[in-house]
């Protein structure tokens, strides 16, 4: 199902369409429920209550319905898709406040993520350990932020945070890559 429905980013007095899931999956086994919340949460829906879910009506999300609805009915649950808007400011300002924190908090674990690969990278150019097998391993965790800062992005539609300087970490952990690969390629003669 395709959001038919217009999104609008400013902070006040503009409405913002939201799809609204009411999900509902048997209790028993857990493991129906862990993967449909996964699956939520893995998206960037907020839970607004007791199996309750939103997300902002845009392209992004366009199909994550028609996979809920198939995912839930797997599980012989029920979902309850809706295009709605708040019906006033406040609660309007609740809701992409608690969206937007979402992303805040994804966006700070990519930058610590960030931080993370660029003291690996470093502790290998001191440590020496110039390496095919670790250059693919750090080639991997350089892809796998690529991969991640792409999802988050595609997600973020109203830019809660300085993408730029979130771009600066993950162009950092590329430049530190490409120095690592030179090296490696220097101490196994492939340069």
């Amino acid at each position: 199902m395709d959001c038919n429905v217009c999104y609008m980013t400013s902070r006040v007095g503009l409405p913002v369409a939201w799809i609204v899931l009411i999900v509902r999956v048997p209790s028993e086994p857990s493991r129906h429920r862990v993967a449909v919340w996964r699956e939520l949460r893995r998206v960037g829906a907020v839970q607004l209550g007791q199996g309750s879910w939103a997300l902002p009506a845009a392209p992004a999300f366009d199909g994550f319905v028609d996979k809920m609805v198939a995912l839930v009915g797997e599980h012989e649950g029920e979902v309850l898709a809706l295009a709605a808007t708040a019906i006033d400011e406040s609660t309007a300002e609740r809701i992409r406040n608690q969206y937007d924190d979402a992303r805040r908090a994804e966006w700070t674990e990519f930058v610590a993520e960030c931080g993370k690969c660029l003291a690996e990278l470093d502790k290998e150019i001191r440590n020496e350990k110039f390496t095919l097998a670790e250059l693919d391993e750090e080639e991997q965790n350089v892809d796998r932020l690529r991969r991640w800062h792409r999802e988050l992005s595609s997600r973020d539609v109203f830019d809660s945070v300085d993408v730029e300087a979130i771009q600066t970490e993950l162009d950092a952990c590329t430049a530190a890559l490409e120095r690592f690969t030179g090296l490696v390629y220097q101490a196994v003669g492939l340069d």
